[in-house]
């Protein structure tokens, strides 16, 4: 069985009635854009999606997929792939983008990295994907809680390829040092888009950490992959994106995604203008030429969209690459 999971559990659901993005109430409405042909998607009505959602209620386990209204959610779960999350529901952070709930956290679920393991183990995993939401509530933004959850992987189904999507860390000394002594194969940090546009899209965040954080990666351990995302459709320039590419390079990262911003509702910030394929397709070429192992550039491509393939042939581009330099 061929089932992708990224694991994003949040374990405490927020109440019905309860604004979802509090802090983005009193903005004023943005209308959402009318999609391109190029972006709808069908809606989900394969058996085996309804399977997969039935599996991730019965595992506890709360998806990614659902909470960032991802697109891709009817093509992946048709598929058994899924993302996941831990530490929560609840991020600390409110980003301009972001479908994700926005509040105070609940406190870390202890037993958390042993039941996503056992899910691990049980449905047979080759590569799992494990993200969160920001903790800035936590002494070490949750690294530890990380690391626990690794282990616990690794000791569950040591045949299983494991990559992290992570926080920043921002402020959180010595917390980086604690994931990477875990040893994730993959360890993805998403940029999200050009710094000029931090101010109001990433607010809570830093664009020179979040760089440093994916450089510094490759000091502790130039064995892990690392990886990045961008995206595309939010009033970035061509030279702006560009730069970004060359500033992570210069950060030896493997492997850089680039998908389109898709608004999730009218709180949040607008698309400035649907990125065509061929834009996309351009990028990619880019990026390619600039060095990256291993490119994803789609108007659907999202962080762990097709991840488990994409890590099949990241691995084999450092292989065919090792032989060159021979």
């Amino acid at each position: 069985m061929s089932i992708r999971v990224v694991i994003d559990h949040r374990t405490g659901g927020s109440s019905p009635n309860k604004l979802r993005h509090p802090e983005k109430a009193h903005r004023p409405d943005n209308p959402i854009a009318r999609k391109p042909d190029w972006i709808r998607v069908k809606a989900p009505n394969h058996p085996v999606y309804h399977e997969t959602r039935a599996l991730m209620r019965s595992n506890k386990l709360v998806t990614v997929c659902e909470e960032a209204a991802c697109p891709n959610i009817g093509e992946c779960w048709s598929q058994r792939h899924a993302t996941m999350m831990i530490m929560g529901e609840i991020c600390t952070r409110a980003c301009a983008f972001c479908n994700v709930t926005t509040g105070l956290p609940h406190a870390l679920d202890a037993d958390e990295p042993t039941r996503v393991a056992e899910a691990v183990a049980r449905l047979g995993l080759r590569h799992v994907v494990i993200t969160s939401v920001d903790r800035d509530d936590l002494e070490d933004g949750g690294a530890h809680h990380f690391a626990r959850v690794i282990h616990a992987i690794r000791a569950a189904a040591p045949e299983t390829t494991i990559e992290i999507l992570t926080p920043d860390f921002l402020r959180k000394k010595n917390a980086l040092e604690v994931v990477v002594e875990a040893r994730p194969d993959v360890f993805n940090h998403n940029l999200e888009t050009v710094p000029r546009l931090y101010p109001t899209i990433r607010p809570g965040a830093r664009y020179y950490q979040s760089l440093r954080l994916l450089d510094r990666v490759k000091q502790l351990d130039a064995s892990i992959f690392t990886k990045s995302g961008l995206m595309l459709g939010l009033g970035e320039e061509k030279m702006e994106l560009a730069q970004v590419m060359d500033d992570l390079r210069v950060a030896d990262v493997d492997f850089i995604t680039m998908g389109q911003y898709l608004q999730p509702t009218v709180k949040h910030a607008p698309v400035a203008r649907f990125v065509t394929p061929a834009e996309f397709e351009d990028y990619g070429t880019m990026a390619r030429v600039k060095g990256f192992l291993q490119v994803s550039s789609s108007p659907l491509t999202r962080s762990s969209y097709h991840a488990d393939a994409d890590f099949a042939a990241l691995r084999n581009a450092r292989n065919a690459r090792l032989k060159e330099d021979q």
